[in-house]
This record gives C-alpha cells, structure tokens and sequence, in this order.
C-alpha cells in the first residue's frame, strides 16, 4: 500500500543481480487486462484469486525479488505461503507517508476518488486489519527517508542467503 515495495524490490534486484518481478503485473498478463479493469468488471475477490494464482506461479522462479501488493500477505494462506518460499520483507511505512503517496491515485483502485480524509480513516483501518499478517514477516524496515542507506543494508544483508 505505497510504502515503496516495487521501488526497493527493482533496487535490490539490481544491486543483487537478480531478476524482479511486481505481483501486480503478473496479475495483468495472466488476466489480460490491468487491475483497474480486473476490479471495476469482477470484483476484488476474483483479484485476489487472481493474485493468489500469480503468487503460486512464482514458484518456478529462482534467485528474484517479488513485490506484493498490499492486500496479498492477507488473503488465504499467503503470508505462510511466502514465508516458506522466501525471505519475506515488511516496510513500516509511517501513516503520513502513505497518505501523501496514495491521495489522488487513480491507479490504486482500491482509494480512487477518495479526500484527504477518507483516505486517512482507510489507511488506518486497512493497517489495523494487515498489521497481524505483515509482522509475521521474517524481516521488518522501518524507513527514514534514507532509501538508500536501507538499499545498502538489505543488500549486504541478503548476499549472505545467494
């Protein structure tokens, strides 16, 4: 939900020298069509089966980065999924962050069309809800403001497991 996992995925893929690949991206080719289409024409429970789809796809590859999308560590068995498949990462993004990441997306089409306020209530009862699943993670980041600092850290890190 904006706190930076398709950025920080690309960046760590690169500086590890291993492929990337976006969850949501997946999801669209598998389903020819972008995730806008996929919620307005089916609904956000044939996304999250679609994701879930892509995510067992991602099985076959080795040696990537994969970023999710917010919602996916907290929909059927996921996060476990992830966390046997994986090194599994959570950004800790502050409230304020996501909120000024996420206003007046049209992309994301789970806050389209939303205020200030309304995306503010949305953002703190959507972390209330994912919280439980994202701590489950094996790994926590907490940023600030210093992207680069944390690219340097994780990847010295994650060298360790290749």
């Amino acid at each position: 939900m904006a706190s930076g996992k398709s950025w920080l995925g690309r960046n760590l893929a690169r500086e590890l020298g291993l492929s990337f690949y976006d969850l949501d991206t997946l999801v669209e080719q598998r389903a020819g069509k972008n995730i806008n289409a996929i919620f307005d024409e089916e609904g956000e429970q044939r996304f999250r089966e679609l994701e879930r789809e892509a995510l067992l796809s991602t099985s076959e590859l080795d040696n990537c980065i994969i970023a999710t999308g917010g919602g996916t560590p907290c929909y059927s068995d996921n996060m476990q999924w992830m966390n046997e498949h994986g090194i599994t990462l959570f950004i800790n993004a502050p409230q304020e962050l996501l909120k000024r990441r996420l206003l007046g997306s049209e992309k994301r089409p789970l806050v389209k069309g939303m205020d200030e306020k309304q995306l503010a209530a949305f953002i703190e009862e959507k972390l209330a809800e994912r919280l439980p699943f994202y701590h489950r993670s094996h790994l926590c980041l907490e940023p600030d403001g210093r992207s680069d600092r944390h690219l340097g850290v994780l990847t010295d890190y994650l060298k360790r497991f290749l």
